[in-house]
C-alpha cells in the first residue's frame, strides 16, 4: 500500500520514501532548454541508447531526462525480447517520475545497480515492477560541466542480471561519454 504527498510516493509498510524529493528541478529545468535537450526524441540519442543496449546486452535501454512531475526519454532502445505492451507504453517516452529509479540517480548523483529490484524493499514497490515486469536496473547520472544533473543513461531488463562492477564501470562510462557528446553539441 502506497500513500501520496505532493511529488512524492510512500511505502506505508516501512515509511520509505518511493519518490525523492528533487529541489534541483528549477535548475535542471533551465538547463535542458538552454541545451534544447528534454522534449523530443533525438536520433542520436536513440543511437547512444542503442549502443548501451549492445553493450550491455540489455533489451531497454534510456538516456532518460528528469522533470519537475515527469520523465522524458530523449533516447529509446527497445530490443526484440521486449514485450510488446512495454514497448508499447514506451511509445509516447514520457512517463510519471513516479516510475522507475533514474530520479534516484539524479537526486543521489551516484550510479544505482540493482540486480534484481525484488531484492531491496525501497525499490520493489516501485509501479515498474508490477505493472511493466522490471527486474533489473542499471544506470548513472549525466551531470553537466554545470554541476547539474541532467538526467541518466540506464539499461534494464524484465530479467534479474548480475550487473556488479563491471556493469557499474561500463555505465559510468557511458554517462560520460554522452556528457561530452551534450557538451560538444553546445558548443558547435
Amino acid at each position: 500500500m502506497t500513500e501520496r504527498s505532493p511529488g512524492m510516493i510512500y511505502d506505508l509498510s516501512g515509511r520509505h520514501l518511493l519518490t525523492p524529493a528533487d529541489p534541483e528541478v528549477p535548475v535542471r529545468m533551465r538547463r535542458l532548454a538552454q541545451l534544447g535537450l528534454g522534449d523530443d526524441a533525438d536520433p542520436h540519442l536513440d543511437e547512444f541508447a542503442r549502443r548501451a543496449g549492445d553493450i550491455t546486452r540489455a533489451p531497454l535501454a534510456m538516456v532518460n531526462f528528469i522533470q519537475e512531475d515527469r520523465q522524458y526519454l530523449g533516447g529509446l532502445y527497445t530490443g526484440t525480447s521486449i514485450p510488446a505492451a512495454l514497448r508499447a507504453g514506451l511509445a509516447g517516452r514520457t512517463f510519471s517520475r513516479e516510475h522507475g529509479y533514474c530520479p534516484h540517480v539524479v537526486v543521489r548523483r551516484k550510479a544505482l545497480v540493482l540486480d534484481d529490484v525484488c531484492d531491496y524493499p525501497r525499490f520493489a514497490g516501485n509501479p515498474v515492477v508490477d505493472e511493466i515486469g522490471i527486474r533489473s536496473y542499471l544506470g548513472a547520472p549525466l551531470i553537466d560541466r554545470t554541476g547539474v544533473a541532467l538526467g541518466t543513461v540506464c539499461v534494464v531488463d524484465v530479467e534479474p542480471r548480475p550487473w556488479g562492477r563491471p556493469g557499474l564501470e561500463t555505465i559510468k562510462a557511458l554517462a560520460s561519454e554522452l556528457v561530452a557528446q551534450i557538451q560538444a553539441r553546445e558548443g558547435s
